[in-house]
């Protein structure tokens, strides 16, 4: 063979290699770190937006248990193929209540900045979080598919944590 054969050879052989190790790691990066995800409904204005691009870390609750709060992407009780984003609201064990636009968490007032101004959405519960299960709201209370229609959410559908807003530009940041 002559060397520049051995070359084009070496060099098909080259990118081969380069192309399958970053399939591979494509792989597990999206299998294990990262995923992303596009937002199809308002049913979390006005923290996200219908069409944001968001960053969800599927490692986050590998070494750290979920916390009231966090926007969390996990596969919907009704059909698991389909992903949903909400708000952690409760715990399991925790009582929760909606009474007068007002979240109460066992009995006690929680504060909800991240709510539109003078939203009024329904009474709902008081109602138990039973274990292995935690309760998802969206910010959007009054345009909503959440635990107050479909129950609540087995933690091992969780996918991961929100970690940012990566699209459109003017929206790049950290969700809240």
């Amino acid at each position: 063979m002559k060397k520049t054969e051995r070359q084009r050879v070496s060099l098909l052989g080259e990118v081969f290699e380069s192309l399958v190790i970053a399939i591979i790691l494509a792989l597990i990066i999206r299998l294990f770190i990262f995923q992303f995800f596009v937002i199809p409904s308002g049913s979390m204005e006005p923290t996200l937006l219908v069409n944001d691009r968001i960053v969800v870390a599927k490692f986050s609750y590998y070494f750290s248990e979920p916390q009231r709060g966090d926007i969390i992407v996990f596969k919907y009780p009704r059909d698991p193929k389909r992903a949903f984003v909400k708000r952690l609201i409760a715990l399991e064990g925790e009582t929760v209540a909606l009474q007068d636009s007002t979240l109460y968490i066992n009995g006690e007032p929680v504060p909800e900045p991240y709510l539109p101004e003078g939203l009024e959405f329904a009474d709902f519960g008081p109602v138990q979080v039973p274990e292995g299960h935690l309760l998802m709201l969206g910010d959007n209370r009054n345009n909503s598919d959440d635990s107050r229609v479909w129950g609540f959410l087995q933690d091992d559908l969780l996918i991961g944590k929100l970690v940012a807003i990566y699209w459109p530009i003017d929206r790049i940041g950290v969700a809240r």
